[in-house]
C-alpha cells in the first residue's frame, strides 16, 4: 500500500481544481500569536469556515492510517508535513462544506505550501491577514496555555520560531509584494485586535454581498442561500428571491 504522501501526490496530479467557486483567507502568525481566537471570532461575526491546517494534520495522525506515525513525528520536531499531504486535505474539506467562504489558518507555511496550493486548488487567496506578535509574547502564552498539546515544550517551541522565520515570514513578504498583505497588531487584547481585524472584513463582506445579489437586492443563488440558512452557515437569510441581514 502506497504513502499518504504518495497518493497525495498521485491526486494533485491527476485532479482537477476544486469544484466550486470559493472565496479564501490566508490567515498567517506565529505560533501562539493568536489565529485560533480570533479566526473564532471571524467565523462567528462573518459567517466563514475555519480550516486550521494544523488541526487537520492532527486528525489525520489520529484516524489510525499507516502514516499517522509519520505525521506525528513531523510535527512534534518542529517540522513541515509535506505540501501535498496539506493541500488535499483542504480540498477535501472545503469540496465537503456547504460553505464557500474559509479562513485557512497555518497555512501556507512555506513557499512550497504556496505554490502547491496556487497549483492543486487553482485560486490565490483573497488577502492574507496577518497577526504580528513579538516572540517573546508568543512563548509567554504558549507557556500559559494549557491545550494537553505534545509540542508545547521549551525545545519544540524553540524550532516551531525558527521554522517559522525560515519558512513561514518569506510567504508573508511574497503576499505583501502583491498587496495582499493585512497586518494587525497582535499583541493587543483580544477585543482590540478583533476590532482591527473587523476593519478589515467589513470592505470584502460587503463585496461577497453584492456579487450574489442584484441592484435589487434579488439572490443570484437562492436555493443555495436557502440551503445556507438551513445549516447556519449564511451570514444572509434568504426568503424567496429576497435576502436581507439577520
Amino acid at each position: 500500500m502506497g504513502s499518504v504522501v504518495d497518493a497525495a501526490n498521485k491526486e494533485a496530479t491527476e485532479s482537477s481544481h476544486i469544484n466550486k467557486k470559493v472565496t479564501v483567507v490566508f490567515v498567517l502568525g506565529g505560533p501562539g500569536s493568536g489565529k485560533g481566537t480570533q479566526c473564532a471570532n471571524i467565523v462567528k461575526h462573518f459567517g466563514y469556515t475555519h480550516l486550521s491546517a494544523g488541526d487537520l494534520l492532527r486528525a489525520e495522525q489520529n484516524s489510525g492510517s499507516e502514516n499517522g506515525a509519520m505525521i506525528k513525528n513531523v510535527i512534534k520536531e518542529g517540522r513541515i508535513v509535506p505540501s501535498e499531504v496539506t493541500v488535499k486535505l483542504l480540498q477535501r474539506a472545503m469540496e465537503q462544506s456547504a460553505n464557500d467562504k474559509f479562513l485557512i489558518d497555518g497555512f501556507p507555511r512555506n513557499q512550497e505550501n504556496r505554490e502547491a496550493f496556487e497549483s492543486v486548488i487553482g485560486i490565490e487567496p483573497e488577502f492574507v491577514l496577518f497577526f504580528d506578535c513579538s516572540e517573546e509574547e508568543m512563548q509567554k502564552r504558549i507557556l500559559n496555555r494549557n491545550q494537553g498539546r505534545e509540542d508545547d515544550n521549551m525545545e519544540t517551541i524553540r524550532k516551531r520560531f525558527r521554522t517559522y522565520i525560515e519558512s513561514s515570514l518569506p510567504v508573508i513578504e511574497y503576499y505583501n509584494s502583491k498587496g495582499k498583505v493585512r497586518k494587525i497588531d497582535a499583541t493587543k487584547p483580544v477585543e482590540e485586535v478583533f476590532e482591527a481585524v473587523k476593519d478589515v472584513f467589513a470592505p470584502l463582506n460587503d463585496k461577497v454581498k453584492r456579487n450574489d445579489h442584484d441592484s435589487f437586492g434579488r439572490c443570484y443563488k437562492p436555493f443555495e442561500f436557502l440551503r445556507k440558512r438551513k445549516s447556519g452557515n449564511s451570514a444572509l437569510r434568504c426568503f424567496g428571491m429576497k435576502c436581507i441581514s439577520p
